[in-house]
């Protein structure tokens, strides 16, 4: 039996011209091209399990680590107000 060809999918997708320019800009940015850069986004957008495909690991650690840094200060805070308050 000889196996069937796959047919190769080809879309054509229109943008607002102003976000095109932000998306070739920004591919330009990062080094690859602007269509690995749309679909790293569509993959982000619609992934249910975001931490599974980290695409800059460096970019996502610093992400978490400034995240619970302003966390933590917050709570410090308000754990000196709540001291202030009961003293």
């Amino acid at each position: 039996m000889s196996k069937a060809k796959l047919k190769k999918e080809k879309w054509t997708l229109t943008f607002d011209r102003n976000l095109k320019e932000e998306i070739v800009e920004e591919a330009k940015r990062q080094g690859v091209y602007p269509v690995t850069l749309l679909e790293s986004l569509v993959r982000e957008k619609f992934n249910p399990f975001g931490h599974a495909d980290i695409k800059n690991e460096l970019a996502y650690v610093r992400k978490l680590r400034k995240q619970n840094k302003e966390t933590n200060e917050a709570f410090i805070e308000e754990i000196r107000r709540w001291e202030r308050i009961t003293s």
